[in-house]
């Protein structure tokens, strides 16, 4: 499985989170995987354990999200471009094997395929907020 292709599945994991009560997350993750057709159990091991790392920052992630979307309530943006911004910003923050230009450009990828017209822009704008907060915020502490 390409890097992209594993970014797109936890992307889609990370899309039916809204949709069913925080208690479901193991059984709907189960039942995604155990679609997911050629793909080595190895992945999905690997699928399984980047999701439920996420998981636990989305209260954190919606807060960072909420503050750099200025005018948009998390409640009004499109469930595909939430998503996108949460993987993105998990990764700039957590991930420091995902280059935060990386996290974004391939966020912005997602957006053009999932997102609506204008997704690509919006989440390149908010993402940008936050990698530039996140490097000030690391300058500070040096």
């Amino acid at each position: 499985m390409t890097k992209r292709e594993f970014r797109e599945n936890i992307y889609i994991m990370l899309f039916q989170v809204p949709f069913y009560p925080a208690e479901a997350a193991q059984e709907q993750a189960d039942l995604f995987l155990e679609d997911l057709e050629d793909v080595p159990e190895k992945d999905k091991g690997r699928l399984r354990e980047n999701f439920f790392q996420i998981l636990p920052h989305l209260s954190e992630l919606d807060e960072k999200i909420s503050g750099k979307a200025k005018g948009w309530k998390l409640e009004r943006m499109g469930k595909a471009d939430l998503a996108i911004l949460r993987l993105a910003v998990f990764e700039i923050l957590y991930d420091e094997k995902v280059p935060n230009a990386v996290a974004i450009n391939e966020a912005v990828e997602l957006a053009k395929k999932y997102g609506g017209d204008k997704s690509g822009k919006f989440i390149n704008g908010v993402l940008g907020a936050i990698e530039r907060e996140t490097q000030e915020e690391e300058k500070s502490e040096e």
